[in-house]
C-alpha cells in the first residue's frame, strides 16, 4: 500500500497547498494552489484530498464529515465571487474536475457548469444578456453530467440534440439559435429521465455532491485501469477532486480557451506552441470539432492577453524549471490559468529541452540525466516509419520490440537465411519462434509471430538483437506448409511479399513503407560527424557522457559473436557479461552435439569433442581480439538438452513407419532408443547446465580448453585478454568445486604448454534459489557471481515464460497481481529479496567477490535501478541496450530514490 500524507482534513483550498503536496492533493490541485501562491490569475476554489476518494473506494461512500467541509469551503467560494450556487438570479457555476499524482489525460472524468438548474439558467440568461450562451452551458452540463454521472450512452445525447441540428442545417449545437437550444435541453432532460430513471438534479448542492462521488468512481473505471498498468501507475493512490468556480471562454468573439506548451513537446523547440479557439470551452478543444488556429494567432486576436500568457508561460517555466503545459481561459479580455503540469513529451524533446535547461541555468547536469531515461533514449535508438506515409494497416498486434522494418517475408528460418544472402531484407513470419529460429531471426530485418506477447522468445530475443518485432498478431493466420499468411479479411501475404511491420505501435502493413534511420545509432555506430550537424545527438552525447562520470554500475554486454562484440564496444560497453556458448552450436553445429550426446561410447565422444575444440577455439579467439584489454565472461554450454536431441515424435512415426511397411530403419530405431532415454518431461529443470557438464564428460573440459587455448593465442599476438569462465545453474558448492577443479586442470595444462598461464577467473552463474539461498558457501569456490534472473524468475515464481505467458499473464495483469511482467522488470518482493541475500552472504563468503547481472533485467531501466542500490558492480545486456543501461546506471548514481521516480 503506497503510503500517503494523512490529515484530519479532507478539503484544501487553492491558497493552502503547494506543488509539494500531490500525494495528497493530486497534480493537479497541487498546481493550482502553487500557481495561486505565485499570484497568477487561477479562479478561486478548494481542492478535495486523494485520501476522501481511498476512503470512498475502501466503503462505498464519502467519509464522515466530508460532506460538512465541502460545505464550508463552498460558502467561502460564495463569499469570494459574490455570486451563491444555484441563484435564480445570478447564480454561481462551478467546475468538477479529477486530479491524481500522476496526469492520466483522457482517463477520468470533468464536469462543468454544476448550478444551473430550470430556474438559475433563466437568472444567468438574464445577468449575462445573452440568451445563447446561458442555454448552451445548460445543455453542456446536461450531457457532460449524463454521461459521467448518470451513466447516459452518449448516442442517446446525441439523439436528443440531433433534431434540431436537422431542422436548422448545422452541425455544432453553437450554430443553433437559444431557442432551439432550449428545446433540446427538453429532449436532454428527457432522455435522462427516460435512461437513468431519474430526473436530472434540480439542487445544485445533490448536482455536487454526485459529481464528486462519480470522479471518485472513474478512478476505478476499465480505461483508468489499463492506463495505469500501462503507464505502472499504482492503483491505491486515489484521485482528488478540484472544485473551481467556472470562467467561460464561450462569452463571444473576446472571449476563447486554449493550451499552450512553454517549448514545442515534439521536438523541444523554445517558443510559442499551443492551439487557441474563439468563443469556446475547453471540451470544445478536445472534442476537436470546431478547427482550433495555432496559438500564435492570439497575438492578432488579443494582444493584451497574448502578452498576458507569454508572462505567466515564462513564470511557470522558470518556476517549474521545465516545459509547461498550460490550459486557459480568456473571458471577456481578462486571462484565467486553468491549470498546468510538466507537460508530457517526446523522447527527442525530452532530451533537448534537458540539456537547454542546463544551458539556460535552470537546471544542473544531475537534475538533467533525472529529466531523462533509458527508455526515452531506447525509443531515439530504433528506426521508424516516415510520417503519413498512406500505407493501409494490414493487421495489428503487441508492440514487441521498437523499430520499423521493411522486408521480405520468409517462413522459416532457412528462407530468412537464403533471402539474406541474396541481399534482401527479410521480415521472418511464424506462428511462434524457438532456439532453432535463431539463424532466421539474426538473418531478419524484423519478426513476426501469430502467437506470444511482449516476453515471449521472438519478443526477448529480438529486443535483444535490436530487431524490430510485432508478437500476437491473431488475426494473421499462418501457414507454414503452404507459405503463406492470410488476414481474417481475406488479404493474403506470399513468402517473398514485402511487408512493412511497426515494432513501437504493433503495426504490419502491406509493402513497403518508407523508414528513416535513426541518427542516434549512427552516432553510436561511429558517425560522430553527427555531433557537429545534429543536436538531438549532441544532447545524448552530452548526458551520456554525464552518466559515465556519475555511475557506479558497471556496464557489460551479452554477445556471442564477433560482430556483436564490436558493435557492444562502440556502444560503450565495458566487457562482455554474458557469452552464451549454446548460441555457437546452432545451424550446422548442431549434428555435433547431437553426436556428443548420442555417442556409443567414449571414442566417438571424443572425436565429436576434438571438432569442436577447433570451432570453439576459433570462436573465442576472434571474440578476444575484439574486446581486448576487457573481461569476457564465457558461459560454458546450458540449454535444454532436447534442443540438441531428434524429435522424439518424428522418430517414432519413422520407426513405425518403417515396421509397418516391412522397411525397418535401423539408424531411426538406435536414435529413438537413445532419445527415449534422455527424454525429459520437464526439460528446462533437467540436464542443463552443471548437470550437462557433469554427466557428458569431457564437454566442460573441451570449452575450457578452447577458451584458455584462444586467450593464449591473442596473448602472444600482444593483446591483452581477460578471459572469465562462467558455470550455470549451480545450486550448491559441491558442484562448482567438482567443475572448478576440471578447468583448472585444463588451464594448467594448456599454460604448462603455451609458456604461460593467462589470468581466467572462474565464477558461478545465480539462476536456481537454492543457490541465492546458499551462496556464503558457493562464494568460497567462486571468483565472481553473475544474477540469470530470467531462470531465477521462473524458479521462484515456479513459472515456465513460455507457458504462462499467454494462459496465466493477461489475467494477472487485468486482476493487478502483476503491475508488469516479472520477466520484463524485476521481481523486488521476490526475486529481488533473494539478490541482495545473495550479494550480501555471497561477500560474506568472498569479500573480493566480484558480483553482476546477466540476465534480461540487466537492460531494464528499472530494474538498472535496484541492481545499483543492492550494491552489484555491473549489469550486462544486449549490445542495443548498453547505452540505455549506461545512462539508467547514472540516473541511479546521482539520485538512487529519484532515478526510478515518475518521469510519465
Amino acid at each position: 500500500m503506497t503510503e500517503l500524507p494523512t490529515t484530519g482534513r479532507y478539503v484544501f483550498d487553492f491558497a493552502e497547498g503547494s506543488m509539494e503536496q500531490k500525494d495528497l492533493l493530486g497534480g493537479k490541485g497541487a498546481n493550482l494552489a502553487e500557481m495561486t501562491r505565485l499570484g497568477l490569475p487561477v479562479p478561486p476554489g478548494f481542492t478535495i484530498a486523494t485520501t476522501a476518494c481511498r476512503a470512498y473506494l475502501e466503503t462505498g461512500d464519502l467519509p464522515a464529515g466530508l460532506g460538512d467541509e465541502i460545505a464550508a469551503h463552498l460558502r467561502e467560494l460564495e463569499q469570494a465571487m459574490g455570486r451563491r450556487l444555484g441563484d435564480a438570479n445570478d447564480p454561481l457555476l462551478i467546475s468538477v474536475r479529477s486530479g491524481g499524482k500522476f496526469s492520466m489525460p483522457g482517463m477520468m472524468e470533468t464536469i462543468l457548469d454544476i448550478g444551473l438548474t430550470d430556474e438559475s439558467v433563466h437568472g444567468l440568461a438574464k445577468h449575462s444578456g445573452d440568451d445563447h450562451f446561458a442555454w448552451d452551458s445548460y445543455r453542456r452540463l446536461l450531457q457532460m453530467y449524463a454521461r459521467t454521472v448518470l451513466d447516459v450512452p452518449d448516442d442517446l445525447l446525441q439523439a436528443a440534440v440531433s433534431t434540431e441540428y436537422a431542422e436548422w442545417g448545422v452541425a455544432t449545437p453553437e450554430e443553433l439559435p437559444a431557442a432551439a437550444i432550449e428545446r433540446a435541453c427538453v429532449a436532454l432532460k428527457q432522455t435522462i429521465a427516460d435512461h437513468a430513471g431519474r430526473p436530472f438534479p434540480q439542487n445544485p448542492l445533490e448536482q455536487l455532491d454526485l459529481a464528486v462521488r462519480a470522479v471518485f468512481r472513474s478512478w476505478s473505471t476499465p480505461r483508468a485501469r489499463l492506463y495505469r498498468r500501462q503507464e505502472q501507475i499504482p492503483d491505491d493512490l486515489g484521485t482528488a477532486v478540484n472544485v473551481m468556480a467556472m470562467v467561460f471562454g464561450n462569452r463571444g468573439p473576446e472571449s476563447g480557451t486554449g493550451v499552450a506548451f512553454t517549448r514545442d513537446p515534439a521536438s523541444g523547440e523554445p517558443g510559442v506552441y499551443g492551439d487557441y479557439l474563439q468563443d469556446a470551452q475547453g471540451e470544445d478543444v478536445v472534442a476537436g470539432v470546431r478547427n482550433t488556429v495555432p496559438l500564435a494567432r492570439l497575438a492578432e486576436i488579443d494582444l493584451v492577453s497574448h502578452d498576458r500568457l507569454r508572462t505567466a508561460m515564462s513564470t511557470l517555466e522558470r518556476h517549474y524549471r521545465d516545459l509547461c503545459d498550460i490550459e486557459f481561459t480568456i473571458e471577456r479580455g481578462r486571462l484565467w490559468i486553468l491549470q498546468t503540469r510538466v507537460g508530457k513529451r517526446t523522447a527527442e524533446a525530452a532530451f533537448r529541452i534537458a540539456v537547454q535547461l542546463v544551458d539556460e541555468g535552470l537546471i544542473t547536469l544531475d537534475e538533467a540525466l533525472l529529466r531523462v531515461t533509458g527508455g526515452q533514449l531506447g525509443q531515439l535508438m530504433f528506426p521508424r516509419f516516415a510520417e503519413r506515409h498512406g500505407v493501409p494497416e494490414l493487421a495489428h498486434g503487441v508492440a514487441a520490440s521498437p523499430g520499423a522494418a521493411v522486408g521480405y517475408a520468409a517462413f522459416d528460418s532457412a528462407a530468412a537465411q537464403r533471402f539474406a544472402a541474396d541481399g534482401r531484407r527479410v521480415i521472418l513470419v511464424r506462428r511462434e519462434t524457438n532456439p532453432d529460429d535463431l539463424p532466421g531471426m539474426l538473418a531478419s530485418a524484423g519478426i513476426l509471430t501469430t502467437r506470444g506477447g511482449k516476453t515471449s522468445h521472438a519478443a526477448v530475443v529480438a529486443r535483444g538483437l535490436g530487431k524490430t518485432c510485432v508478437c500476437g498478431v491473431e488475426t494473421l493466420s499462418v501457414d507454414p506448409v503452404a507459405r503463406r499468411a492470410e488476414t481474417a479479411a481475406g488479404a493474403v501475404i506470399e513468402e517473398g511479399d514485402l511487408v512493412s511491420v511497426d515494432g513501437t505501435a504493433g503495426i504490419v502493413y502491406p509493402g513497403e513503407v518508407p523508414v528513416v534511420a535513426s541518427p542516434v545509432v549512427e552516432y553510436f555506430d561511429g558517425r560522430t560527424d553527427l555531433l557537429d550537424t545534429d543536436e538531438l545527438v549532441r544532447a545524448v552525447d552530452r548526458l551520456l557522457r554525464h552518466a559515465d562520470a556519475r555511475r557506479r554500475l558497471g556496464v557489460h554486454a551479452n554477445a556471442d559473436t564477433p560482430a556483436d562484440a564490436a558493435r557492444a564496444r562502440r556502444f560503450g560497453a565495458e566487457g562482455i557479461g554474458l557469452c552464451r556458448t549454446e548460441h555457437m552450436f546452432l545451424g550446422e553445429r548442431r549434428q555435433l552435439v547431437e553426436r556428443l550426446v548420442l555417442a556409443a561410447n567414449s571414442a566417438d565422444q571424443q572425436a565429436v569433442l576434438e571438432e569442436l575444440l577447433q570451432l570453439q577455439r576459433a570462436d573465442f579467439a576472434m571474440i578476444f581480439r575484439a574486446m581486448a584489454g576487457l573481461p569476457v565472461t564465457v558461459r560454458l554450454i546450458d540449454p535444454p538438452l532436447h534442443e540438441f536431441l531428434p524429435d522424439l515424435t518424428d522418430l517414432s512415426v519413422r520407426v513405425a513407419v518403417g515396421q509397418a511397411t516391412a522397411t525397418p530403419d535401423p539408424e531411426a530405431e538406435r536414435l529413438l532408443a537413445a532419445v527415449r532415454r534422455m527424454h525429459e518431461s520437464n526439460p528446462m529443470l533437467g540436464l542443463r547446465g552443471v548437470r550437462l557438464g557433469i554427466v557428458i564428460p569431457g564437454l566442460f573440459a573441451m570449452q575450457a580448453r578452447a577458451i584458455a587455448e584462444a586467450a593464449a593465442e591473442v596473448t602472444a599476438e600482444g593483446t591483452d585478454v581477460h578471459p572469465e569462465i562462467m558455470v550455470p545453474l549451480v545450486a550448491g558448492e559441491a558442484e562448482l568445486q567438482l567443475v572448478r577443479r576440471e578447468i583448472e586442470g585444463v588451464l594448467a595444462d594448456v599454460a604448462a604448454r603455451t609458456g604461460g598461464l593467462v589470468p581466467t577467473r572462474i565464477g558461478a552463474m545465480i539462476e536456481v534459489p537454492r543457490a541465492a539461498l546458499g551462496a556464503e558457501r558457493i562464494a568460497h569456490s567462486a571468483d565472481f557471481f553473475s544474477f540469470g534472473t530470467n531462470d531465477l524468475t521462473q524458479l521462484t515464481w515456479a513459472f515456465s515464460r513460455d507457458d504462462v505467458e499467454a494462459s496465466i499473464f493477461p489475467r494477472y495483469l487485468d486482476a493487478g497481481i502483476f503491475a508488469v511482467s516479472p520477466f520484463e522488470s524485476l521481481d523486488v518482493e521476490g526475486v529481488g529479496r533473494l539478490v541482495r541475500l545473495a550479494v550480501t552472504e555471497g561477500r560474506t563468503g568472498n569479500p573480493d567477490l566480484v558480483i553482476g547481472v546477466c540476465g534480461e533485467h540487466g537492460g531494464d531501466p528499472a530494474s538498472i535501478a535496484f541492481f545499483a542500490e543492492a550494491g552489484l558492480d555491473y549489469v550486462s545486456c544486449s549490445p542495443y541496450r548498453v547505452p540505455v543501461a549506461r545512462l539508467e546506471a547514472g540516473r541511479a548514481a546521482v539520485a538512487p530514490t529519484a532515478a526510478t521516480s515518475d518521469t510519465r
